[in-house]
């Protein structure tokens, strides 16, 4: 009767365990695909008219791999245990793919910041200036030479082996990786912001008050209104500041908003949910005010190809006080365009 009893008792604990992988795997499912239709979402709202640049290959290449996961996890979920190239995949791999994609996720954020901003660097300067097919082979080897070099450190690494090895000792658990890299150039970004709004809030106000919004050529535009007596070039630091915050906040504020109530309420986030496609077109819009912003004396130059924001529209132009009809100019005096 004993006997029975254990085995009864030992039944039910694997059934449990069983249901309660089951619905683990169901809700990693419904993640990975409520991220996927986010990143359509996003892929499908952006501008199709822009530069592409390192980000936006990335953003592609992100999309791919959430995609591959989603495909991969749905094999596993549909079949539970098979055999494929001689290695025997079961309900457990789900949790090991979601780990090492959480790792390989959370180790991305500085290297792509680092090289969109060399990227940026290289495009605003023209320091080299390369042929339109070359430059895409160039991003191309590039993301794979990311991926391939982070996913090797991944596995190479032993503490995360030990973390991975681990899961096959306690396979009723499947804990997720929390990576500091995205926090912390969360906090820089949104400091920054803090920093630029309370240097120029004054003006940021009073630019608020006074802009118009029109259209030109089938494009909205802001119009900030000036002394007629300033200068037309936008050569000024301090006199740019506002303007691209302005812009930036336009689109992104909910975004930043999101951003200050995960800091302070210090949220933790699975990396593999972390690193998504609107948060890089965020690091992008940023970059490219950080760009605009170093380069001030240069954007007052027509024939400098800047880069396309795909969301944020960065088309300024500056209109004397005493001008208050919009139809009396041709074209615009001072334009900004990215």
């Amino acid at each position: 009767m004993s006997a029975l009893n254990s085995e009864n008792c030992s039944f039910q604990y694997q059934l449990h365990q069983t249901h309660q992988l089951l619905d683990g795997n169901c809700l990693l499912f419904l993640i990975i695909l409520g991220k996927i239709l986010l990143n359509i979402l996003t892929l499908g709202m952006k501008r199709k008219n822009t530069h592409q640049n390192f980000l936006e290959y990335f953003c592609i290449s992100l999309a791919f791999t959430d995609l591959l996961l989603l495909v991969n996890i749905s094999i596993i979920s549909y079949f539970r245990d098979f055999v494929l190239l001689g290695i025997r995949f079961t309900k457990y791999h789900i949790c090991l793919f979601i780990q090492i994609v959480s790792f390989t996720y959370g180790f991305l954020h500085y290297p792509v910041f680092l090289i969109a901003c060399i990227d940026y660097y290289l495009n605003f300067s023209k320091a080299t200036k390369l042929p339109f097919k070359c430059q895409k082979v160039c991003y191309f080897f590039t993301i794979i030479l990311i991926w391939i070099s982070v996913l090797t450190y991944v596995l190479g690494d032993p503490a995360i082996y030990q973390s991975l090895k681990a899961q096959n000792v306690y396979s009723h658990q499947c804990p997720f990786y929390i990576g500091a890299q995205g926090y912390w150039l969360s906090f820089s970004m949104v400091t920054i912001l803090f920093m630029g709004f309370i240097t120029s809030w004054s003006e940021v106000i009073t630019l608020v008050q006074a802009v118009r919004i029109t259209s030109y050529m089938n494009e909205t535009i802001l119009y900030f209104p000036f002394s007629s007596h300033s200068s037309y070039t936008m050569n000024s630091k301090k006199t740019l500041l506002p303007k691209l915050i302005i812009c930036f906040l336009g689109t992104w504020l909910p975004f930043v908003l999101l951003q200050v109530i995960i800091l302070l309420l210090k949220v933790q986030i699975p990396a593999y949910i972390e690193m998504n496609i609107p948060w890089l077109y965020f690091v992008n819009s940023f970059l490219i005010a950080t760009i605009f912003w170093f380069n001030c004396h240069k954007l007052n130059l027509r024939d400098m190809a800047l880069p396309v924001d795909p969301f944020v529209n960065w088309k300024c132009c500056f209109i004397p006080l005493i001008l208050r009809n919009f139809e009396q100019i041709e074209k615009p005096i001072s334009v900004i365009i990215c």
